[in-house]
């Protein structure tokens, strides 16, 4: 590894399979300084670029739906030590109205979403690859809870999305990709500390490993 390029680390996860977490504890373990995080979330094309089903609905888990050029882009600045400037996807606000965030590199850079493995000059970058993985029936009652509280959709509006987009696009654009990451984690017990502790473990292993390495250039 070049001590004087950042360290990418890819995390990929079907909805539900509990990527924020993982990474709000996994940033816990460090300052601003020493990791930052990019999410392709924050990349999503316009609502009038977002392609729409047989039945009219809008389908946002296809990677066509990402500005996947501009999230290389910006991670290749960051790879330069450059910052970058982004506004914030929050379901349900529109562009105008979204949070600005300056983004500024650092020794370790994450990528997250739902595609970050499927896009072939995207992947090639990262050191590290984690998966975020649960049984289907858990990570479904995950996104029902979710759905439910915090976007209003009604049981039948979640099931449709789920049947008609998000397992046949897990399926097809994340699953492929499971067994090329170096790190998988499992998570299917509702035990906060089982996540708090791997995230520990992937910490530590990298101050050992990175910033160590970094700091002595």
């Amino acid at each position: 590894m070049n001590n004087n390029k950042p360290y990418i680390i890819g995390v990929a996860g079907g909805s539900g399979s509990g990527k924020t977490f993982f990474l709000k504890c996994f940033l816990h373990h460090f300052s601003t300084e020493e990791v930052c995080l990019i999410s392709q979330d924050d990349y999503y094309k316009p609502i009038g670029e977002q392609k729409v089903d047989d039945n009219g609905w809008v389908n946002f888990d296809l990677p066509e739906g990402i500005d996947d050029s501009k999230l290389l882009e910006d991670l290749k600045l960051l790879i330069d030590g450059q910052s970058i400037s982004r506004k914030e996807y929050t379901f349900n606000i529109n562009e105008e109205s979204a949070r600005l965030m300056n983004i500024t590199s650092a020794p370790i850079i994450i990528v997250e979403g739902l595609f970050v493995f499927h896009y072939p000059e995207l992947s090639q970058l990262f050191d590290l690859k984690i998966f975020m993985d649960a049984d289907e029936e858990i990570t479904l009652n995950r996104r029902i809870s979710r759905d439910e509280i915090e976007r209003g959709y009604t049981r039948d509006m979640i099931m449709y999305q789920w049947v008609n987009h998000v397992m046949p696009a897990y399926k097809q654009f994340l699953l492929p990709y499971k067994e090329s990451c170096q790190k998988i984690i499992i998570n299917n017990k509702h035990v906060a500390e089982d996540i708090i502790a791997t995230s520990k473990e992937i910490s530590d292993e990298l101050k050992e490993t990175v910033l160590s390495s970094q700091r002595s250039v």
